[in-house]
């Protein structure tokens, strides 16, 4: 790409993400009541090279500014954070216009909890990237360091080993998150997208989110998010859990991702069937993981000191979800033009699968996965 070229580029690039801004920005007021929604004026958006922080609210201009770094170099979900953020301060300045109190005062953090934005999200705070990779398993914790190791062994070219590996990985973080919830100690809870922003998901995206919130102790929202490429909003799923949740749960994502595609390339090699077949194909490699995590389930029920396993659902994490998102609703489409034999051949291979902790380079969407 010549120097004219990659200007040309980088100027359709930034007009593109500016447009994404001011996307993000409507959506948001969907948060807001109407008497609060009412006193927001859509601003002005600038991309800013900024060395000492991400964003910039300023009232005399109606105007918010983004580090150019951050939307350039960071996944989305850390830019709508810190457009939250400003936008946070832009409804403080219309709450009390000439209010005497700090830029971080009660009425900014009133602002905060309308828009269920970050207080923090500022100055040189880490985006949400870089707190996520810090928050990963730590080597002294006890409990999440062995599953380290069991998702290490999971590797094991001994079939029966890395399949008891993988199963007692994951009662491990069973047990790990009943601890959590029955002493009811205090969490920090964070959210990503997992997979990227697009106008449609196909019907395997539905059936891998439900697998991470049913089996992986995190909470899924299909959220709205902008598509770049499109220059429309499109959804995304958005996790939710406890930082070592979510890092266990994205991974699978990505281990289950990588594995469907690599499986497919195998087993369409010839055959040149339609993306249909792999939408049916990897729904198939779903459904049969999630029967042998179900079969496991059911083992583990009859052992009357792990029968505790079954079902973990925690109080905290329900009223975040519920504060963060007050209006969630349910939607099934009917599933049609089906191949009941691609299906099935999914199916057997899903049953084989044994997540293992051999993917260490960055994911599609920038992160590091567990190494």
């Amino acid at each position: 790409m010549n120097k004219k070229n990659s200007k040309q580029f980088q100027a359709d690039l930034e007009r593109r993400l500016l447009l994404g801004l001011v996307r993000e920005w409507d959506a948001a007021l969907w948060y807001l009541g109407d008497h609060h929604r009412s006193l927001m004026q859509r601003p002005l958006f600038r991309l800013v090279d900024m060395h000492s922080r991400w964003g910039y609210w300023d009232g005399k201009r109606n105007e918010i500014s983004i580090s150019r770094k951050l939307v350039l170099d960071y996944p989305w979900d850390s830019v709508r954070e810190v457009l939250h953020h400003e936008m946070a301060h832009q409804l403080a300045d219309r709450l009390q216009p000439h209010r005497q109190e700090g830029a971080h005062g009660s009425i900014f953090q009133e602002a905060c909890r309308l828009l269920r934005a970050n207080p923090r999200a500022s100055g040189d705070y880490p985006p949400l990237k870089d707190r996520y990779a810090a928050n990963q398993l730590s080597d002294d914790d006890r409990i999440l360091l062995r599953i380290r190791k069991l998702m290490a062994l999971s590797e094991s070219r001994n079939k029966h080993e890395a399949e008891a590996a993988m199963i007692k990985a994951y009662e491990l973080m069973a047990r790990y998150n009943i601890d959590l919830i029955e002493q009811d100690k205090d969490r920090n809870f964070v959210s990503i997208f997992v997979g990227q922003p697009a106008l449609r998901h196909t019907r395997d995206a539905y059936f891998l989110s439900s697998l991470l919130v049913d089996f992986y102790f995190v909470q899924g929202i299909w959220v709205s998010a902008w598509v770049a490429d499109r220059e429309k909003m499109g959804r995304v799923l958005e996790i939710t859990g406890t930082p070592e949740n979510v890092v266990s749960a994205e991974y699978v994502y990505d281990f289950v991702r990588n594995h469907i595609n690599l499986q497919w390339s195998r087993y369409n090699k010839n055959k040149n069937l339609t993306l249909h077949r792999k939408t049916d194909f990897a729904t198939g490699i779903i459904e049969g993981f999630r029967s042998r995590l179900e079969t496991r389930q059911t083992e583990v029920a009859a052992d009357s000191d792990a029968n505790e396993i079954i079902k973990i659902e925690d109080p905290q994490l329900r009223a975040h979800i519920k504060h963060r998102y007050p209006h969630t609703r349910t939607c099934q489409s009917a599933i049609s033009n089906q191949d009941e034999s691609v299906l099935a051949d999914g199916r057997k291979i899903g049953r084989r699968m044994v997540i293992s902790r051999g993917i260490s380079e960055k994911a599609s969407n920038g992160r590091r996965m567990i190494e």
